[in-house]
């Protein structure tokens, strides 16, 4: 991997308004980075598949919030068959 790639345990710390501004400040750049793959100009391909990776990561890590969420909010019975 590249040296600028972030980890998701560097992500788990930062806060969902951090999370929510990384993942549409990554979506920007991969659009751009689309738009000038489609006119012949993005010099590194590679860029690409850098970002869509990264926001796979942070949507991974506000899943897993979310999930976290969920599972304490909700009672655990279990039911006799």
């Amino acid at each position: 991997m590249s040296k600028n790639t972030v980890h998701a345990a560097d992500l788990r710390p930062q806060t969902d308004k951090e999370l929510e501004d990384r993942v549409l400040n990554l979506r920007k750049k991969q659009f751009n980075l689309r738009f000038q793959r489609a006119n012949g100009q993005l010099q590194n391909t590679a860029e690409l598949r850098s970002a869509r990776r990264e926001i796979a990561r942070v949507l991974t890590v506000v899943a897993q919030r979310q999930r976290k969420v969920a599972s304490e909010a909700a009672p655990t019975t279990k039911t006799k068959k």
